[in-house]
């Protein structure tokens, strides 16, 4: 009888520790010392300025990790580059689940790439967070509830450029020159939606192609329309191109750039400071180059943060502000996550921030989640380029997506 009792003990102890090793096991990315997390960038090809944001996120990790991690586990970051590639960013992601075992995919840059991957993603129900992209569609509950948007809506974006020129530039002609992909038809079907029956003020709407060779045709063409003001959306380095063109021909419209345009280092330095000035965008974070703002932070953090991203072979100060807001917001879900990083939690802390404050966001800005609420920052602010940063216009400017469930 007694062996028989030993025996039945033994069974159920075999049977819990087998328990718990299962249970182990389904936290995938995640053991006692280390949270293992996905991400892709484009390091290389057309829009390979984009990867220095992957570079930011390693260097904060990076900046996190020698102050003991996350709940004493180490962030090991797994970034690799998808060429800005749909079909390698699904390769990719596959190698990233399936061989590297992360536990999920944060900031991958681009609308296709995160299209791509997006299905794969939510059928195993893994969390696909803070995506580097405006677009609308990536932040759906309803169809994907295993994607979660970060930064503004794009055509939220494009509404509020049409919005300002209707309030003070109510009829001048008006001109738009956008790369031909998701991110610049949101913006200007945002501009067209926001001048409502006026977008006939749009005199010349031109599309162009990331390799166009012509940007010198077409900014000539917009000067001829006579327009008082241009709007553009795309990337940078063809932004400063288009302002050194403008130059040449003594053309001196409001420019109106779209936020992933405006960057100091790579589109306003490029084009020339002096053809900068007076250029608008709209934004949500802190600009690096601004010394009014340092004071407020711990310098030691961002300094240390810097030193880190500068090595890393980062260069564009506003890739570094994003890099590093989007990853303190991981952090700050990670944390709320406490000792169960399953990947539900993961999501169902994502969907709970409350008006939480990022160090880098503008004053004003904060980003707060919901069951329904899959956009977590909803606001902009309008600015303007002086030569040197810039300088705020008017208040906080609220979206579409600010009026949803909170």
């Amino acid at each position: 009888m007694q062996t028989w009792v030993l025996k039945l003990v033994a069974i159920v102890l075999a049977l819990t520790s087998l328990s718990a090793i299962s249970e182990r096991v389904r936290v995938h990315g995640v053991t006692d010392t280390e949270i293992r997390i996905g991400n892709l960038m484009p390091y290389s090809g057309n829009l390979e300025v984009f990867g220095a944001i992957g570079k930011a996120e390693a260097a904060y990790f990076e900046m996190i990790n020698e102050r003991g991690g996350i709940s004493g586990r180490k962030v090991q970051f797994i970034s690799y580059d998808d060429k800005s590639n749909p079909v390698i960013a699904l390769e990719l992601t596959r190698r990233l689940i399936e061989e590297d075992d992360v536990s999920l995919m944060f900031g991958s840059f681009g609308t296709p790439g995160n299209f791509a991957v997006r299905t794969y993603l939510n059928e195993r129900q893994i969390p696909q967070l803070f995506i580097a992209s405006g677009d609308d569609h990536l932040s759906d509950p309803s169809m994907f509830p295993w994607t979660m948007g970060w930064q503004p809506s794009f055509r939220e974006e494009g509404r509020i450029y049409a919005n300002y020129i209707q309030a003070f530039y109510p009829r001048s002609r008006i001109v738009a020159l956008w790369q031909n992909d998701q991110v610049g038809r949101e913006i200007i079907k945002g501009l067209e939606d926001g001048l409502g029956n006026v977008a006939r003020m749009i005199r010349v709407d031109i599309a162009y192609d990331m390799a166009d060779e012509h940007l010198d045709t077409h900014v000539s063409i917009l000067k001829q329309s006579g327009a008082e003001i241009l709007v553009f959306a795309g990337a940078p380095e063809n932004a400063a191109k288009v302002l050194q063109i403008a130059a040449e021909l003594n053309w001196h419209p409001l420019f109106i750039f779209s936020h992933m345009a405006s960057s100091i280092a790579t589109a306003l330095r490029p084009a020339g400071l002096e053809n900068a000035v007076g250029v608008m965008t709209a934004a949500f974070l802190k600009d690096a180059n601004d010394p009014a703002w340092k004071d407020e932070q711990a310098k030691k953090d961002w300094q240390s943060f810097v030193d880190k991203y500068s090595r890393a072979g980062g260069k564009d100060d506003g890739a570094a502000v994003f890099g590093y807001a989007a990853a303190e917001t991981l952090v700050q879900v990670l944390k709320q996550c406490g000792n169960d990083l399953s990947r539900e939690n993961v999501m169902k802390q994502a969907a709970a921030l409350k008006d939480y404050q990022g160090s880098v966001l503008l004053p004003g800005i904060k980003i707060s989640t919901g069951p329904w609420n899959f956009r977590p920052i909803k606001h902009l602010r309008l600015i303007q380029f002086d030569g040197r940063t810039w300088q705020p216009i008017g208040d906080v400017l609220e979206t579409a997506f600010s009026n949803v469930d909170r």
